[in-house]
């Protein structure tokens, strides 16, 4: 018998793009590694302002960077993403902390279902421009993603709660103490070490630290259905 499955943490939060494309990457991966990936979501601002990092938002040349990479990383991930028309609206000023309680929520009542409804976050304000902040926006994701109205409704009135703001600020934190700065944040826990690597972009350097295959972001047997 080979070694046993290695866990991948993968920090992340639905205000970021990069995210979504380290997110969906791990997701297409992890049955073809030997790896048992833990969905981890967690609060930019709090990281930003942990490691008083800037975001691109601002920040106008990595913002126009951004801006001109979306359209090629569409292309190259196969993820149908897109920037927002009101870029720094979205996310400066609605921001993310409702969604990620939410998805705290369910990652706390219904693990099962975390990645479908991250997934229909990130549609919403990254491929239709589509609002997250309001309640309605984050019960309409959810249940698009497969909950019930009854079951959204339920983890909907939780976000305000102790509990769940406290389990996001504990996941966050564990981001910080990893050394994280941004995200994604995926840490790698390989043969008895912990490796952090930041960004959606290191995928190749996480095979490697694997010892597994890396076949571009979209193996050639997959079919993304995004």
């Amino acid at each position: 018998m080979g070694p046993g499955p290695r866990t991948l943490e993968l920090f992340y939060d639905v205000l970021s793009p990069y995210s979504w494309l380290g997110f969906e990457v791990l997701c297409r991966y992890q049955h073809l590694w030997n790896i048992q990936l833990q969905l981890r979501p967690a609060f930019l601002g709090g990281i930003i302002k942990d490691s008083g990092n800037r975001p691109p938002a601002l920040v106008p040349r990595k913002a126009q960077y951004m801006a001109n990479e979306i359209p090629l990383l569409k292309q190259h991930f196969h993820i149908p993403i897109h920037m927002p028309k009101d870029f720094f609206g979205v996310l400066l000023k609605k921001g993310s902390v409702n969604a990620m309680r939410f998805l705290t929520t369910v990652s706390m009542e219904q693990p099962e279902m975390l990645e479908k409804v991250s997934r229909e976050l990130w549609m919403r304000v990254w491929s239709r421009d589509e609002d997250i902040a309001e309640p309605q926006s984050i019960l309409a994701a959810a249940e698009k993603a497969g909950l019930s109205a009854e079951q959204a409704r339920s983890f909907l009135e939780k976000i305000s709660t102790a509990q769940v703001k406290n389990k996001l600020k504990e996941t966050t934190d564990a981001a910080c103490t990893y050394g994280a700065f941004g995200l994604p944040t995926t840490v790698a826990h390989v043969d008895g070490k912990t490796y952090m690597l930041f960004g959606s972009d290191r995928m190749e350097m996480l095979a490697y630290l694997l010892g597994e295959k890396w076949m571009g972001p979209v193996p050639p047997t997959l079919n993304t259905g995004l």
